[in-house]
């Protein structure tokens, strides 16, 4: 082909990110597509001239012709070579062409061009400085790369500006809308002094990488120094023992554990230690043993997320039914958390029944929190070390579960559940309760100190909760240190409705069956839950529903037709005779007969306290193992009777009638203030021989004064009496504010008399307005009786 040859259309091509100055001869490669599709086109048309274009954007393989830059250059293709996974053409790059219109070529384009050479503006002595100055810039960038020399000296012999410039144009840090400014470039003045423009750039650029490359080798010297002397060290055991002292590279283990100077220091001790150790060395593993512990552990401060407090209450709604005042509190506890940039502060206790949800409630919390979840057991620790661990000068020495609950999380900030914590017990090994108060006292957490790792470490960041069946359990000085949510018992409806959305599926997972297999009616899980069942929370329902399910799953297995439908009347073939035998109301109730109500740890119940004269000289008999605390009731019952009644009633003769009270179900133990009014009511009913009304229940202790105090486990107490049938309950005044706890349902069918003095408390239930004992009378008057209430 012509140098000076114009042809009226060639073929165009593109490669992506590729731009060729002219003249100059060069190979260029192509992959195996494009150098096909280049093949062709040369073969079909049979010339050799091509003109290179390219794109101004390379998103896609697809193209315009308002895509291509209108300046590209004219090639002379000289060879083709196809090779395995490429194709190699030989060029020779003509000159720059300006394209002036752009023609559709089947699926390709062809142009219509003009030449556009350079502008030789420069006379030969300038134009020989600035080759001199361009060819010493590259001399001095070239001494800077190894194997560069054949290079140099190729452009040592060239003595064209245009050139030059093509042989040192694909070295030049341009980006591709640079380098067609580049290639558009006419004039020699101007391109020369462009060259030298970026020469000196680079050759800056260059300089300053050498320099900061330099620092950073120097700096790297003594570690790498260090790790090549250490692993010649271990060479060298190697040889002498048989097999490799130190498996691990406990430096860089270290350097990368992100833990604190103090705690690093303690750790390079130990391995300084280690190193030194002679082969087959005791000593080896207790250390080696001691490093990876200390490694396991999560050092770097986990990313704490925001708290979303709408989220959160999503999924305590989901996963709890009821529980409303305890999942506000837990709400409120995370709002303070979240105004606090998710500083810990207080530690809650959930404190209730067992079966109510505590432990379930931390894995929520640590769902709504994105957090990991872990949870250790408490109940019958009573070593101080299964806490705080055992000190390494001990054989088989291990760290303490607070520290093995870190290793297990792989987290700094894990949702930490420590349950049972009234069920810890001291022994003649310590404490752990106490050895509680560190973990558990935000001021004192950031430096927890675990006896085996004998270094601080940092548990702030930690959220725990701690559960527990009872308060008065727990130690004072570790109750204080908690924050308490208490958590009552469930009523029935509360209790056939968790049934319903959660343990029935729950059951049906567990034992391999679907919704559609297994029906249980409302009226059967009902029942379930009256007579199969007494506890406050829903383990035992649970229990009952997983036996159904278990059935269920044999007559699958059998083939027999599905849904398995369960009834009221199948529960006895399913689950055997009812086990509960609840107290219920009695039509009417003997003179002498009164409903007390008790709590118990499965809820609250009604209690029927009897009582009975005989001959006698006013001895006072209480059966029913009965504590001291009950005794001391009725002593003081008795002694307000005979006060305030004696008088009055001149048939009573309690000098010559003994006095027995029984309270039911012997075998069970019973202790405790609150039956104070109905041991009174009782010894009331039995002197005036007056009927007390059967749905009449009460409860409160009772002073030598005469006065009604205030007892606890009210919600218990009144859900058990609506469970019994009971309409209406005496409770002390000062109870009041306990009715808040007590859900709507059973508030709605139920009537509350309160009172603070037992005066009102026998006219509201045998109907006796006794004198006010505050006024003296020299002759008692006679005690009136008024209709029964």
């Amino acid at each position: 082909m012509d140098e000076n040859q114009n042809y009226d259309e060639l073929p165009i091509i593109t490669i992506p990110e590729r731009i060729i100055l002219h003249k100059i001869n060069r190979n260029l490669k192509l992959d195996k597509i494009k150098g096909s599709d280049i093949h062709s086109r040369l073969a079909k048309y049979d010339f050799k001239g091509i003109i290179l274009a390219t794109k101004t954007s390379n998103l896609t393989d697809m193209y315009t012709p308002d895509e291509f830059y209108n300046v590209g250059t004219l090639i002379k293709i000289n060879n083709t070579e196809e090779l395995k996974d490429f194709y190699q053409f030989n060029i020779d790059v003509i000159d720059r062409v300006v394209i002036d219109e752009i023609i559709p070529d089947e699926l390709q384009y062809k142009a219509k061009y003009h030449i556009s050479p350079d502008d030789d503006d420069l006379d030969d002595e300038t134009k020989q400085e600035i080759l001199k100055n361009i060819k010493k810039l590259v001399m001095e960038i070239g001494q800077e790369f190894k194997g560069s020399e054949q290079y140099l000296s190729k452009i040592k012999t060239m003595n064209n500006i245009t050139n030059i410039s093509a042989n040192l144009f694909p070295y030049l840090r341009l980006n591709i809308p640079e380098r067609q400014e580049f290639l558009e470039i006419t004039s020699i003045k101007e391109k020369s002094l462009k060259i030298l423009e970026l020469l000196n750039e680079q050759k800056e650029t260059i300089k300053l990488q050498i320099e900061i490359a330099s620092k950073v080798n120097e700096e790297m010297t003594k570690k790498q120094k260090d790790a090549i002397l250490r692993e010649q060290l271990n060479v060298i055991r190697d040889e002498l023992d048989g097999e490799r002292s130190s498996k691990k590279d406990y430096y860089t283990l270290i350097d990368e554990s992100g833990m604190p100077d103090e705690v690093k220091d303690a750790a390079l001790e130990d391995v300084a230690k280690l190193k030194r150790q002679p082969p087959n060395s005791p000593e080896e593993n207790i250390i080696r043993t001691y490093l990876d512990t200390i490694l396991s552990l999560p050092w770097k401060k986990s990313k704490i997320k925001d708290i979303d407090i709408h989220k959160a209450r999503e999924i305590l709604d989901k996963d709890h039914y009821g529980l409303e005042k305890v999942k506000d509190r837990i709400i409120q506890h995370l709002t303070v958390m979240k105004l606090k940039q998710n500083k810990q502060g207080s530690i809650l206790l959930l404190v209730g029944p067992p079966g109510t949800g505590k432990t379930s409630l931390g894995k929520s919390i640590a769902e709504a929190l994105e957090r990991k979840y872990v949870r250790i057991s408490l109940g019958g620790v009573k070593d101080e070390s299964e806490i705080r661990g055992h000190r390494r000068t001990y054989l088989g020495a291990l760290p303490g579960r607070i520290i093995k609950g870190m290793q297990k999380s792989k987290e700094t900030n894990p949702v930490f559940v420590l349950d049972e914590v009234d069920k810890l017990m001291q022994s003649f090994n310590g404490d752990p309760a106490s050895a509680l108060l560190e973990v558990l006292d935000p001021e004192q957490n950031n430096t927890f100190s675990d006896h085996y790792l004998n270094v601080p470490y940092d548990l702030s960041d930690v959220f725990f909760i701690a559960t527990a069946n009872y308060l008065k359990d727990i130690p004072t000085p570790l109750r204080d240190r908690m924050e308490i949510i208490e958590i009552g018992s469930y009523t029935n409806h509360e209790k056939f409705n968790i049934a319903k959305n959660h343990l029935i599926p729950e059951v049906l997972e567990e034992h391999g069956l679907k919704e559609e297999q297994l029906e249980i009616t409302d009226e059967a899980l009902q029942y379930i839950i009256e007579e199969y069942t007494k506890e406050a929370g829903v383990r035992s329902l649970k229990r009952k529903i997983a036996a159904i399910a278990r059935t269920t799953a044999e007559k699958v297995v059998l083939g027999e037709d599905m849904p398995f439908i369960v009834t009221k009347n199948k529960l006895y073939d399913i689950l055997g005779r009812e086990i509960i035998k609840s107290q219920h109301v009695t039509k009417e109730n003997p003179p002498g007969v009164v409903t007390g109500l008790a709590w118990t740890p499965v809820g609250g119940d009604i209690l029927f306290v009897e009582g009975a004269f005989m001959p006698g000289k006013g001895k006072l008999t209480l059966t029913g193992q009965l504590g001291d605390v009950m005794k001391e009731s009725a002593t003081i019952a008795q002694t307000l009777i005979r006060s305030r009644m004696a008088l009055s009633l001149e048939s009573a003769e309690f000098d010559k009638k003994d006095l027995h009270i029984h309270v039911p179900s012997g075998a069970i133990p019973k202790d405790g203030p609150s039956a104070g009014v109905a041991l009174l009511t009782t010894i009331a009913s039995l002197v005036t021989d007056k009927k007390v009304d059967p749905k009449l229940a009460m409860t409160g202790e009772i002073s030598l004064r005469g006065l009604v105090l205030p007892v606890g486990g009210i919600k218990e107490k009144v859900i058990g009496a609506h469970r019994a049938g009971i309409e209406r309950i005496i409770l002390p005044k000062e109870n009041k504010k306990d009715l808040d706890e007590v859900p709507k349902e059973v508030l709605n069918e139920m009537t509350f008399i309160f009172v603070d003095r037992i005066e009102e408390v026998i006219s509201e239930t045998i109907g006796i307005d006794l004198p006010d004992p505050f006024i003296i009378n020299i002759n008692p008057t006679t005690i009136h009786s008024t209709s029964s209430r």
